[in-house]
C-alpha cells in the first residue's frame, strides 16, 4: 500500500480556543489514537490534499516537529457543513505486528460477456472493507468480470486473498450485469410485433 508523509506540529493546547486559533491560521487539528498515548498535532490544510481528495487509500507517516514519526491511517474526518473545509481528522496508529481494518477501492478487469451482449454493469460496492497487515494490503482490489453474463453477479468471495480477510458477509454482491432498459424495450417491441403478426394471420371467425 502506498504511503505519504505529512509534516506536522505537535500541539499541547487542545481546548476550543486553541483549536479555533489553529483553524483561523489555516491549520487542521488532528489526533492519533491506538498507541501508548494519544497524540495531538496540527498541519496545514493543504498538506492533506493528496490524502483526502483522492479515491486512493494511503498509509500516512506523521512526521512531528519533535523528530518522531508515527505510522497511521485515516480513521475519520470532519468537514464544515457550509464551506467543506476540513475541521478535524482522526488517525489510528498502525504497527507491523497488528492487523488493521480499512476500506480499499475496487476495480474491474476484463469485458463482461453480458455487457458485450447489451447488458449493463452495476456496482453495489465501490470499496471493500478488509482486515490485514498494512504491509500486505494492496492499493486496489481487482475483480475479473470477463465471464459475467446477463444476470450474473460477482460476490466478495470471488475476491478472496491470503493477504487479507474480507469483512463483508459471503453473500455480499460487489457488482452484477443486468439487462439494460433499451434491451428490454427492444424485446417488448419484438414481442408486440410478433403478437400483431399472429393476430393478422389468424383466420376470421364465421
Amino acid at each position: 500500500m502506498k504511503s505519504l508523509t505529512i509534516n506536522a506540529s505537535q500541539r499541547e493546547s487542545v481546548g476550543k480556543k486553541a483549536t479555533k486559533a489553529l483553524r483561523n491560521a489555516g491549520q487542521v487539528p488532528c489526533v492519533i489514537y491506538g498507541g501508548d498515548t494519544i497524540v495531538h498535532f496540527s498541519a496545514p490544510e493543504i498538506a492533506f490534499k493528496n490524502l483526502v481528495y483522492t479515491p486512493d487509500v494511503h498509509t500516512v507517516v506523521i512526521a512531528l516537529d519533535n523528530g518522531t514519526s508515527i505510522n497511521a491511517i485515516l480513521q475519520d474526518i470532519q468537514f464544515h457543513p457550509v464551506t467543506d473545509r476540513i475541521l478535524h481528522i482522526d488517525f489510528v496508529e498502525i504497527f507491523d505486528d497488528k492487523p488493521i481494518s480499512i476500506e480499499i477501492p475496487f476495480k474491474t478487469e476484463g469485458a463482461a460477456k453480458g455487457v458485450l451482449n447489451g447488458g449493463v454493469l452495476r456496482f453495489n460496492l465501490r470499496r471493500i472493507k478488509v482486515k490485514g497487515f498494512a504491509s500486505k494490503l494492496p492499493d486496489v482490489i481487482i475483480g475479473d468480470i470477463t465471464n459475467l453474463k446477463i444476470g450474473n453477479k460477482l460476490y466478495v468471495t470471488d475476491l478472496a486473498s491470503e493477504d487479507f480477510t474480507i469483512l463483508h458477509p459471503d453473500n455480499t454482491v460487489v457488482c452484477q450485469v443486468r439487462t439494460s432498459r433499451n434491451v428490454v424495450e427492444v424485446e417488448d417491441e419484438e414481442e408486440e410485433g410478433a403478437e400483431g403478426a399472429d393476430a393478422a394471420e389468424a383466420p376470421a371467425e364465421a
